[in-house]
């Protein structure tokens, strides 16, 4: 069974770019999109997966992620998916970790989002400076909910 445990932190600076070491264009889409399940079909770069995931508890979740045809992926998402996210993903390695940093587009443009994958809750590691405040477990940052409400759309006041 696949599980990934995770921690997902706002971005305060860009200056991640010189440290990154490679940088994958990002085009996903929900073809189921609940809010304790879903299915997701994604293009990086020139690679495709279909990714199911489950219910976040604490850190974790159960996922499933297989590899596709890049050009099937393009007609699952034409044929079954509303809308997609876009963005930029800057690979960081920072400390003995590698960060995915997402710089998104179109209606989500302005966000900027840092991820670090572990081996475990337990796992400890050390924050980059450019790192800002934790989101972890909050779903108005999950990509399934930023196709739902946009961070266009967020009342940003305060």
């Amino acid at each position: 069974m696949g599980k990934e445990t995770e921690r997902k932190f706002l971005v305060t600076n860009r200056s991640f770019e010189k440290e990154a070491k490679q940088i994958i264009t990002i085009v996903q889409a929900y073809i189921c999109n609940q809010q304790e399940k879903n299915v997701r079909i994604r293009i990086a770069g020139e690679k495709a997966f279909i990714t199911i995931k489950g219910k976040t508890t604490g850190f974790s979740r159960h996922e499933f992620e297989y590899p596709v045809p890049v050009d099937e992926a393009r007609e699952i998402i034409d044929l079954f998916c509303d809308d997609t996210i876009r963005k930029k993903r800057y690979l960081v390695h920072h400390e003995n970790h590698t960060w995915e940093v997402d710089v998104f587009d179109g209606l989500n443009e302005g966000l900027i989002l840092a991820e670090i994958e572990l081996a475990d809750e337990k796992t400890t590691f050390k924050k980059p400076d450019w790192l800002g405040r934790e989101v972890t477990g909050n779903p108005d940052y999950y990509n399934a909910m930023l196709m739902k409400k946009p961070y266009k759309h967020w009342n940003k006041k305060g």
